[in-house]
């Protein structure tokens, strides 16, 4: 049993000989595509720990991808799936009705970050959730025009793939992109890409959107929506200055575009707020959701104003979108952010905060430590001064923790992704810290 634990225990070399044979088995039969950081095979989970198939038990400060919200295997989550589960496993919400798909619904009109009357639209993944936003934006506006920022990640279907661009890597060999679609800079203000500083700059990188985008490559009136995540995720867990959406909401409005707000990585309690715009008080026109949605389920939401997602029966749906079993294991997960998982993530995510402070006065490769709430990042520089990129030395960090018995992964070239369950306790995240100074120091 590992529940309780707050700190790893390492029995085996790493990877231990059943995950050795696990991996080789792998390499035979699994797509290549597939980007495994270093060799943890996965056997069982409580919480915030897991345990390999050799018996090693981690600390999990990578949650699945930021997906595994309320811990590994929450019994609240279980009992939520094993109830419905036995009732019906699936009857396609795009042909039939089922109370579970109609009371996630309800539940998301009352979590939405934004007023009035909403719709949701259910699907299976982040992705499909983008790939819904982008066709349900161009159907209510009648226009074609789709932006998004430089380091943003939005899937890696062709359409959510044409807003993403974190790396190249994703985007290489699948061109071209769908068409009308634009990027601009956001507001990372660690590297501002205006040479400004963020306490004064009003939030001047979106003037690129304002005078070059819009005057030289697509007409205002021509775009449907701007999608942006309201902290970046994959570009290195990126948080921008508070007039960034300010300013972001105030142009689309102006112009009658739709805004879009990316909750898949920042939302669903990740942040301390149900949605990272909430930080930002800035009420969006849509919200795409899922990673942490059903605590490890299959599930996707884009909820806009109901009077944007207006579209007629057939324009849109999915054979296994909503899954009764998922829709329980969001609600189950929506209660358990409101009852008290919401604020320890923001308490603990404070705490963990003010501790990795403190270690980046004591390595000079940390350059900025950033987030909100269990969404921490830290990016590493070769020199504070020029801040370049240390980006051999990020993936040797991560393989140092993997090594000591703590999960995390990389983000953006050269940043450390924090992304633990939101049960994660003091404790632990004293010793997740302890672990990452340990690391830093093989390094500095």
């Amino acid at each position: 049993m590992i529940s309780g634990m707050d700190a790893p225990l390492i029995k085996t070399a790493l990877p231990g000989p059943k995950a050795k044979a696990i991996i080789e088995r792998d390499g035979k039969v699994v797509s290549p595509s597939y980007t495994r950081g270093y060799p943890f095979v996965m056997a069982r989970g409580s919480g915030a720990m897991v345990e390999d198939v050799d018996g090693n038990q981690f600390l999990d400060c990578a949650a699945g991808i930021a997906v595994n919200s309320t811990g590994h295997s929450h019994p609240a989550v279980v009992a939520a799936i094993i109830d419905q589960a036995q009732k019906f496993l699936h009857m396609s919400g795009t042909d039939f009705y089922y109370e579970p798909q109609v009371q996630l619904g309800e539940a998301f009109n009352e979590i939405a970050p934004f007023s009035g009357p909403k719709r949701s639209f259910f699907s299976n993944s982040g992705t499909e959730a983008n790939e819904a936003a982008i066709k349900l934006a161009r159907y209510s506006t009648k226009r074609y025009g789709m932006i998004a920022f430089l380091g943003s990640f939005h899937g890696r279907t062709l359409g959510s793939l044409a807003l993403t661009s974190s790396r190249a890597i994703q985007r290489r060999g699948f061109g071209p992109m769908q068409g009308g679609t634009f990027h601009a800079p956001y507001a990372t203000c660690y590297r501002c890409p205006v040479g400004l500083r963020p306490e004064t700059c009003q939030a001047e990188c979106l003037g690129f959107l304002e005078d070059q985008v819009l005057v030289h490559l697509i007409s205002p009136d021509e775009v449907a929506g701007v999608v942006v995540e309201p902290i970046q995720g994959e570009g290195g867990y990126v948080v921008p200055a508070p007039q960034f959406h300010e300013r972001l909401r105030a142009l689309t409005r102006k112009h009658g575009m739709l805004l879009i707000a990316d909750e898949v990585q920042s939302g669903m309690g990740r942040t301390g707020k149900m949605f990272g715009m909430e930080h930002f008080g800035v009420e969006p026109d849509m919200i795409t959701a899922a990673k942490g949605v059903a605590s490890g389920m299959p599930l996707g939401v884009t909820t806009a104003r109901a009077d944007v997602m207006d579209w007629p029966q057939g324009a849109h749906a999915s054979t296994f979108g909503g899954n009764p079993v998922s829709c329980a294991a969001a609600m189950a997960t929506i209660t358990l952010l409101k009852e008290s998982l919401l604020k320890n993530a923001a308490e603990v995510g404070a705490f963990m905060m003010d501790r990795l402070k403190a270690v980046q006065e004591k390595h000079a490769i940390v350059g900025d430590v950033r987030g909100r709430g269990l969404m921490i990042g830290v990016e590493l520089v070769k020199d504070r001064v020029t801040k370049e990129q240390a980006v051999a030395e990020r993936d040797k960090v991560v393989e140092a923790c993997f090594a000591r018995g703590l999960l995390v992964l990389g983000a953006g070239k050269n940043a450390l992704r924090i992304s633990p369950p939101l049960v994660l306790t003091k404790a632990q995240a004293t010793v997740a810290v302890d672990i990452i100074d340990q690391a830093l120091a093989t390094v500095s």
